[in-house]
């Protein structure tokens, strides 16, 4: 029989999310979703259940974010299913950052778009020297969604807008610096500290696994980082990038020019919005719209094919420059959906160390 692509199971104090799908690097389908969906329900209002630990199946990481093959094949014959996973995934992330008790999150490997969906909203997030999470959409001709543009808009300065313009994965160090985690855990400790709390509080266990994490890079980089990404306009940014002096910064500027440049300007305009627009419930009402409207567009097809399906690296955007993506094709991409808006109540503020 085929395994289970989610396991969920109860230990002790303990109510256990395994993302079981490793040679897919437990990549999220909507039954997924449903299931965790569906465990967080019970649990809420379940007394025996006092902590959610969430963990991905393998060595190589708790997860690559959505079935982009599936949402490819989706793309490309109506998109209806695809925005039938994001309603519900979405509201499952709103779920996670609102939970009533401990959410600790396991970001040991690679976390990477929907992964962090699931991970990063919520309460306690452990990170590892082998994290490398990443909201790598504008690659494939999309959006950071899930939340994403609601977590790197709090990024100090414009840390965030560097790395959702960009795509660049960070290690631990820079995940804590950005506020995507909270708690450095050498991944060898992992086991116990799992094992653990299934029979203490989330605090105590923490209390005897926490350590300093290994130095990264970004701190050291936010000179070039704010004084170039303010700009308007992406084109303004590249540019900046591309007169400083820093090596770095030049090479964001290449890494921004190999990316959708729809992709990047309507991904500018969404990071800057969700700073304005309040509770983390208003951001993903805007990134469904987002995410639905690049169910119609080219580059979201394009993208995926050249860097998952045919692996050329080779992406024929269209438009192909930043020059030509005119205003009214970002406009587009948050116009209201009507009947099919994504509506998420009214939001209030997340828990804070809910134990």
């Amino acid at each position: 029989m085929t395994e289970e692509p989610v396991l969920i199971r109860t230990e002790g104090r303990a109510g256990h999310i395994t993302l079981n799908r490793p040679r897919a690097l437990n990549a999220l389908t909507h039954a997924m979703v449903r299931a965790v969906d569906e465990a967080l329900t019970a649990w809420a209002a379940d007394p025996a259940v006092e902590t959610v630990v969430l963990t991905g199946a393998g060595e190589r990481g708790l997860c690559a974010g959505g079935d982009i093959r599936q949402i490819h094949e989706d793309a490309r014959t109506g998109g209806g299913a695809s925005a039938d996973f994001w309603r519900d995934e979405y509201r499952l992330n709103a779920r996670i950052a609102r939970y009533p008790k401990p959410y600790v999150a396991v970001m040991d490997g690679i976390v990477m778009g929907g992964g962090v969906g699931v991970s990063a909203h919520g309460s306690v997030r452990v990170v590892t020297e082998r994290s490398r999470i990443a909201m790598p959409e504008t690659g494939i001709g999309f959006v950071p969604d899930v939340g994403g543009t609601y977590l790197l808009g709090l990024a100090p300065g414009e840390l965030g807008t560097h790395l959702a313009l960009t795509g660049e994965p960070v290690g631990a160090r820079d995940a804590l610096t950005c506020g995507l985690a909270d708690h450095f855990v050498p991944a060898a400790d992992l086991p116990r500290l799992v094992a653990d709390l299934a029979a203490e509080p989330v605090r105590d266990v923490l209390a005897r696994y926490v350590t300093e994490a290994p130095a990264g890079s970004l701190a050291g980089q936010r000179e070039w980082i704010d004084a170039c990404y303010p700009a308007a306009t992406v084109e303004e940014i590249v540019d900046r990038l591309q007169a400083h002096g820093s090596p770095a910064a030049k090479e964001a500027a290449e890494t921004l020019l190999g990316k959708s440049p729809t992709a990047l300007k309507v991904t500018l305009r969404a990071l800057r919005e969700a700073r304005r627009l309040g509770p983390l419930e208003r951001v993903l009402e805007q990134e469904y719209r987002v995410s639905c409207a690049a169910l119609g567009s080219a580059d979201l097809v394009e993208g995926i094919r050249a860097q998952v399906i045919d692996k050329d690296r080779a992406p024929r955007w269209s438009p192909a420059a930043l020059a030509d993506v005119t205003g009214a094709d970002v406009d587009r991409y948050f116009l209201p959906l009507g009947a099919r808006d994504l509506a998420l109540g009214a939001g209030g503020p997340a828990q804070e160390e809910p134990w």
